[in-house]
């Protein structure tokens, strides 16, 4: 049987629809009165894992799931041992700094070295810096990050912005882009190159319902 990890959050509608394209249906997750973190398909054909995003990876990663949806940002975080095989074309966001936009910080470049940057990302945060030949301090924060400047922990953030309304009504602007993040598909490397449970055709499936709706 198929077993597939779904993420908990703003992408698991559009991941459910997805897969009820290709004959998978997994809504009875978005039932607000269940509590179920293992369904099967109706089909019998495969099962649901509602996980973190975060542990996305690491179930599929692991063999717990053959297939998974995952952000970008997580992958780039992460670096997991997964096959990568299509952009889903949703969830659409970006991996951003920001700074209080009271200051005088216009590009990360004025950012005074040995500064602090908080953020959950800290690799991608970390990695990008190191990029820039900027030395700077990263604060690992897994709340709310946009209190690092406000209280003025750190100098500037990097964290995910959708919309940017968190970012403007926290008095925060952004000043780059490290890079775009969407939706991917994911699967655990040897079982798709066994074809564990007929994945080659969902997969094929769901990349040509991606390809029609773009």
């Amino acid at each position: 049987m198929l077993t597939v990890a779904l993420p908990k959050g703003e992408l698991l509608k559009n991941s459910i629809r997805l897969l009820q394209s290709v004959g998978l249906d997994f809504s009875a997750f978005l039932d607000s009165g269940t509590r179920q973190l293992q369904i099967p398909d109706a089909s019998g054909q495969a099962k649901g894992l509602l996980v973190r995003a975060q542990d996305v990876p690491v179930y599929v990663e692991y063999g717990q799931a053959q297939l998974g949806v995952v952000g970008y940002d997580v992958l780039r975080e992460k670096q997991p041992q997964v096959a990568h095989l299509v952009d889903l074309q949703f969830g659409h966001c970006r991996m951003s700094v920001a700074v209080k936009a009271s200051s005088s910080y216009r590009s990360p470049l004025d950012l005074l070295p040995n500064g602090r940057v908080a953020s959950k990302y800290v690799n991608c945060a970390r990695e990008y810096f190191h990029s820039l030949d900027l030395p700077v301090e990263i604060v690992p924060l897994y709340g709310s990050v946009e209190l690092g400047p406000i209280t003025g922990m750190s100098e500037a953030i990097v964290d995910l912005v959708s919309t940017g309304r968190t970012l403007r009504e926290n008095g925060l602007v952004e000043i780059a882009t490290l890079y775009e993040s969407t939706a991917r598909l994911i699967a655990h490397p040897l079982s798709y190159r066994l074809n564990t449970g007929n994945l080659s055709d969902v997969i094929s499936k769901l990349r040509e319902t991606v390809l029609v709706e773009i």
